[in-house]
Order: C-alpha cells, then structure tokens, then sequence
C-alpha cells in the first residue's frame, strides 16, 4: 500500500495530493489512465492489489466504516438499472 502522506520522489506534492489532482481529470482520461496503469502490472501484482483492497474493505466493514447492503437488494437494483 502507498502511505497517502509522504512525497513522491523529489517533489513537494504526496501520493494523497497527486490522487486528487488526478481524480480531477475528465473521465474518460482516468479511464484510459486506469487501463494503462493496469496494463502495466504483471499479474501477481493484480492479484496482490486486490487482495489488499479486499482486506481494507473487509476490515472497513468489520469496524463500522463502510456499510453493506443484502444481496438481494443489490441485484434487485442492477436489474432495475438493466431494465430486466
């Protein structure tokens, strides 16, 4: 995991203040940044992100921090977004 606080290389901005400015791009150009980006990770690295993504929602949810929501319900809605 990337700490958010610390700088990037030699330069003034951190990780957490490059992420913003990023996240204010058009979508589309954080869409073809996020396939490059990905593209550029070999496969264990993937699976490592993911896993550690898992974990910190896992973690999130077991501590109160992020709520979930029944299966059911979710299917329930994407299948009313689909129209189905």
């Amino acid at each position: 995991m990337v700490p958010t606080g610390k700088p990037i290389g030699d330069q003034a901005m951190t990780t957490a203040q490059f992420e913003a400015e990023l996240l204010k791009l058009p979508r589309s150009v954080r869409a073809r940044l996020a396939e490059r980006l990905l593209a550029s990770l070999d496969e264990s690295e993937i699976d490592e992100a993911w896993a550690e993504e898992a974990e910190r929602r896992y973690r999130a949810h077991r501590n109160g921090d992020e709520s979930a929501l029944p299966l059911k319900e979710v299917l329930d809605a994407i299948r009313r977004d689909a129209g189905l």
